[in-house]
Order: C-alpha cells, then sequence, then structure tokens
C-alpha cells in the first residue's frame, strides 16, 4: 500500500488560495493574521491532518527542544535508571529526547553522534564506549555550538561539564567491608583501564589493601572480566588456583558478579562462607540471587536529573560555552548476604 504524502503548508495554501507565508503565520499564532483567516488556516490543517515540522520550526527560531542521549547499552539498570532520571526533567521543560546505544562500539558511537549533530540537538549527553579511541568527535560537538554532557564514563582530558560518581571511595568501602569480614585474599575483576571508571575502581581496591597493610597478589587481578562470561570465565581461572582467593570484588559490574556466583555454585564452593562476592551497580537481579549480591548502588536516576538539571541551570544554547564543571554523586554500599560471613 502506498504510503499517503505528508500535508504541507503549501497543500493548505493551494486549497485556501492563500500565500504560504500565511499560513505559516497563523500556524505559529502571529498576530498579522485576521482572527477569521485565522480559525479557516486551522479548519482547514486539521481536515488535512497536518503535522507541523517541529525540527524546521525550532530551527527558523534558533533552537531545538531536543536533547541526545549516547550510551553503551541500554539495556542495562543503571543506563536505563538515568535516561529515566533525564526524561523526568526534560519532559517538564516540554524537551524531547533521542536516545542511541554505542554497543559498546567507538565506531558505532561516532555514528550516533553524526546522526544526533545532523539532527541539529541542543545538547548531547554521552557515557563513552568501552573501546573509547580518541576525543576529536566529542570536539566536534563543542565545535558546532551544541552543548556536551560527559557523565559516568568520560573523557578526562576534555572539558565539558561532567556528573560522575566517586568510584574510588566506593570501591574502598566495598573492599574494606570484605576485609572487616575476614576476608584475606581478595581478588578483583577489572574493566578496560583506558576508561576513567575503572580505573577508579581499582585504585579503590589497592588503596583499602595498603590501608589494612595487605600485600597485593598480581595474580589475583584480572583484566577486562566486565561481562557475565568473562567474570565467569575469571573466576574459573582464579578458584583453579593452587591457592585461590576467598572474596572477589567484581568492580566493572553486577553482570560480572553474576558470572561468579554462577561458577561458585557449579564448583560446591560456599557463598559467602568459602568465597565472598560483591558487585557494582545494583542491577534488579542481585536482591533475588541466592545468596543476594552485595553490591554499590549509583544512585542513577539521581544522576540522571542532576544531568538534565546541569544542562538547564548552567548549558542553555546561545549563552557561550559554559565553564567546565564536575558534580560528583556518592555511590552507596548496599551489604547483602555474599558477603555477610560474620553474622
Amino acid at each position: 500500500m502506498k504510503s499517503q504524502k505528508r500535508t504541507t503548508i503549501y497543500d493548505i495554501a493551494k486549497k485556501l488560495n492563500l500565500n504560504a507565508s500565511s499560513v505559516s503565520r497563523a500556524l505559529n499564532n502571529s498576530s498579522n493574521v485576521s482572527e477569521a483567516t485565522r480559525e479557516l488556516i486551522f479548519k482547514t490543517a486539521k481536515e488535512l491532518n497536518y503535522k507541523q515540522n517541529s525540527l524546521a520550526s525550532n530551527l527558523r527560531k534558533g533552537h531545538n527542544q531536543t536533547i541526545g542521549v549516547v550510551v553503551p547499552r541500554i539495556n542495562q539498570n543503571f543506563f536505563a535508571n538515568v535516561i529515566a532520571g533525564i526524561e523526568e526533567i526534560t519532559y517538564q521543560k516540554g524537551y524531547n529526547l533521542i536516545i542511541c546505544q554505542s554497543n559498546e562500539s567507538h565506531a558505532r558511537e561516532v555514528k550516533c553522534i553524526n546522526t544526533l549533530t545532523n539532527q541539529h540537538v541542543s545538547c548531547i549527553i554521552i557515557s563513552v564506549s568501552a573501546d573509547f579511541e580518541d576525543d576529536s568527535h566529542l570536539k566536534n560537538i563543542k565545535e558546532q555550538g551544541i552543548q556536551l554532557i560527559q557523565f559516568d564514563r568520560v573523557a578526562d582530558q576534555l572539558d565539558t561539564l561532567k556528573v560522575l560518581n566517586d568510584n574510588e571511595q566506593a570501591s574502598m568501602e566495598a573492599v574494606t567491608h570484605m576485609i572487616e569480614q575476614g576476608y584475606q585474599r581478595i581478588a578483583l575483576l577489572e574493566g578496560p583501564q583506558n576508561l576513567n571508571i575503572f580505573r577508579q575502581r581499582k585504585a579503590g581496591y589497592l588503596a583499602a589493601l595498603k590501608k589494612h597493610g595487605i600485600a597485593l597478589i598480581p595474580e589475583l587481578v584480572m583484566e577486562n572480566a566486565w561481562t557475565k562470561e568473562l567474570g565467569a570465565e575469571a573466576t574459573r581461572k582464579l578458584l583453579n588456583l593452587p591457592n585461590p582467593p576467598d572474596a572477589i570484588f567484581a568492580s566493572t559490574s553486577d553482570f560480572s558478579a553474576l558470572g561468579v556466583l554462577e561458577i561458585a555454585t557449579k564448583m560446591g564452593i560456599r557463598v559467602p562462607e568459602d568465597l565472598g562476592i560483591c558487585g557494582y551497580s545494583n542491577e534488579a537481579f542481585t536482591e533475588i540471587t541466592s545468596p543476594a549480591i552485595t553490591t554499590i548502588d549509583q544512585h542513577s536516576v539521581q544522576m540522571g536529573k542532576t544531568i538534565a538539571k546541569l544542562y538547564f541551570d548552567e548549558a542553555q544554547p546561545n549563552e557561550g560555552n559554559p565553564s567546565a564543571n564536575t558534580v560528583n554523586i556518592q555511590p552507596e554500599l548496599i551489604i547483602r548476604e555474599s558477603t555477610l560471613r560474620k553474622k
């Protein structure tokens, strides 16, 4: 079936034998059009099922009430909640969101940015992909006069508005908790070290060991174990060591921690008696595993609201580039059964 051609102001003008400019003024509630003509134009527009092209209208006005959001994965609780927090504020302001997913690919992230800049969005909010390579595409956003706000995973060297978690402090608290529960050989599942958040979480792990006089054991630090599958693979290697760890801090995500729990269960290792497990992000499933998984809540909805408010408070378009500003949100350690060795 052939799709029906979209009605334009020229179609309305032709039917009423008017100039297109008169139709446009009436539809935009200009005072230069008589009330009788305005009513006739609105009636005809409704009959012809006319829909205003908001993008074209916004461009004529010099602004676009649309914000682009680029996240690595939409289906992760953290990013979904951040988007929900952003949307709650933007909806109140009459702004729309365009959501893009990089799927942890730098090349795809660049394409997302190009799509959003071509849509003339007023702001782009981004958390960079795992294989982030360079920030040239982010610099291009600023060069085109589009506001840029980074959150969670960011290009450190680029001066923009940023909303972050205190990852180092949160990780230090998590590892300290496990030490206080009597765990001594605590392994770390770390993420790609090109990303700020995973460097910070590793720093927190190291700081907690140092504070409690526990020597770092290099073989207990597993690189790039940041998915459920990679977390499971790393756990299998760790638990087959001659002297395996008695706890694992999956600093990358709760999905990685879930991989740890699955392997421990298959190997008949008791959690938390023989092995403590702590994840990161407070995904919904961590409450219903057996045992429930200790994790770190990043207050993602609050982060999303903070990001949106930062845009409306400090980064409105056509007001020049705001000074670089970083807002830190303190995460919260959620202690559950997977690390409660001492009741």
